[in-house]
Formats: C-alpha cells, sequence, structure tokens
C-alpha cells in the first residue's frame, strides 16, 4: 500500500469523524490527534499513527484495529469459530457462520464482525440482509468484507 498523502484533519471535520464513530456506542473514547491518510487503495483515518478508521464509500468506519481500540457496542455480528479462518483469508461472512447479529442492522450498513469465543473484532464489512436475517437464514452470503485482519491495512504500522 503506497501512501500518497499524510495530512492532520482540521478541528471541524475530525469533530464530524467522531461523531459518526460514537453513533456505534464506542466504549473507549476517540481521543487525540486523527491523521488521513491516503493511500493508493483506501482512505485511512490514523489516531496517534494507528489506524482507527477507514473511509467506504466517504463514510468513516472502524478498522480492525480501531474496532479492538474502540470497542464499539452496536452493529456487531458474532460469527462461529469455525468461519473464523475462512474470515481471516478475506472471505465473505456466509449466514450459517452467523450466531449473533445486532437487530439494527440494514443492508448496505457497516459491521464489525467478531468471534464468539473471544468477541475480538476479525474484519469490517458490509451487510448484504438485516442483522435478524443474519442469524435465521440457513444459505447465502451475508456480509461483504471490506478490511480483515492480516490484509494491508491490518499491516499499516505507525
Amino acid at each position: 500500500m503506497t501512501a500518497k498523502k499524510r495530512h492532520f484533519l482540521k478541528t471541524e471535520v475530525a469533530r464530524r469523524v467522531v461523531a459518526v464513530l460514537s453513533t456505534y456506542e464506542t466504549k473507549n473514547a476517540l481521543e487525540g490527534k486523527l491523521e488521513v491518510l491516503e493511500t493508493s487503495e483506501r482512505t485511512l483515518i490514523l489516531l496517534n499513527g494507528v489506524p482507527v478508521a477507514l473511509c467506504i464509500d466517504k463514510t468513516p468506519f472502524f478498522t480492525v484495529r480501531g474496532a479492538i481500540e474502540l470497542n464499539p457496542r452496536r452493529h456487531l455480528v458474532t460469527v462461529d469459530m469455525g468461519a473464523v479462518q475462512f474470515i481471516r483469508n478475506g472471505a465473505d461472512v456466509m449466514s450459517p457462520g452467523i450466531v449473533d447479529a445486532d437487530e439494527s442492522i440494514t443492508p448496505g450498513d457497516f459491521v464489525v464482525i467478531i468471534d464468539e469465543r473471544h468477541s475480538k473484532p476479525l474484519g469490517v464489512g458490509t451487510a448484504l440482509i438485516t442483522g435478524a436475517e443474519m442469524v435465521h437464514e440457513t444459505k447465502g452470503k451475508a456480509v461483504r468484507i471490506v478490511h480483515h485482519v492480516g490484509d494491508k491495512i491490518w499491516h499499516v504500522s505507525p
């Protein structure tokens, strides 16, 4: 991933980013200077040098590291341990592997995928169906993965 530009966010823009991420009811506060890192593939938002958010369709959402740091409580999709290895390799999340999902999720929403045993974030993606459908469906894709543990964004170092 090649960096093109890196600059601090203006105060007003930083407030908007914090407001958007706060709607997911983070347990930890987003404190510090926010920077934007524009790469050849994605636009990342850095907090103290760590990529905590990425822009998906010009809307900020957590990276896996951001979800680990900030610990959101909403828009979570929990998968069984059998799905972990596939998600870690970048596969989309299939409905049969989902054990729980936030019922407020609608198609097109951004979600954080966590494992059922440790409740650790594995990836982030875009919901293809509602949260209720994710739990009850027995076949088909439920979440399209945008970023996961071990990909290029994961390896962006501070």
